[in-house]
C-alpha cells in the first residue's frame, strides 16, 4: 500500500486565503455567518451556478465577490480602495522576479 499525500483542500492558495479572511471576519464580529451564507447564495444564484462546484476559481470568485459587496455595505471596503489595493498588488507581482516574494511598496 502508497502512502499519497492528502489532496489539498483548496485547489489555489488564494481560495485558502479569501475563505480564511471570512472566516476571520465572522469570528471577529464582523457579520453573523447566517446572514453570509443567504448573501453568497443570492451571488451563486445570480452567477447561475446551480451545478455542484468543485471550488474552483468559479466558486471563489463567486466568493470573492460577495465578500468585497458584502464590506463594502458595511463600510470596511470601499470599491474605489479595493480596486487601488488590487492595482498596486497587480502592479507589484508583475515587477517581481519569478518565484521572489512579492510586497506591496511602503504606503500603500
Amino acid at each position: 500500500m502508497t502512502d499519497l499525500p492528502p489532496e489539498p483542500v483548496f485547489s489555489e492558495p488564494w481560495h485558502g486565503q479569501v475563505f480564511a479572511l471570512t472566516v476571520h471576519l465572522n469570528e471577529t464580529g464582523h457579520f453573523d455567518w447566517p446572514d453570509w451564507t443567504a448573501r453568497f447564495s443570492k451571488t451563486l444564484a445570480a452567477h447561475g451556478l446551480s451545478r455542484e462546484l468543485d471550488g474552483g476559481d468559479d466558486y471563489f470568485l463567486a466568493w470573492l465577490e460577495t465578500l468585497e459587496g458584502f464590506l463594502a455595505e458595511i463600510g470596511q471596503a470601499a470599491p474605489p480602495e479595493v480596486e487601488r489595493l488590487r492595482a498596486a498588488w497587480e502592479r507589484a507581482y508583475l515587477a517581481t522576479p519569478h518565484g521572489a516574494p512579492v510586497h506591496l511598496p511602503e504606503g500603500v
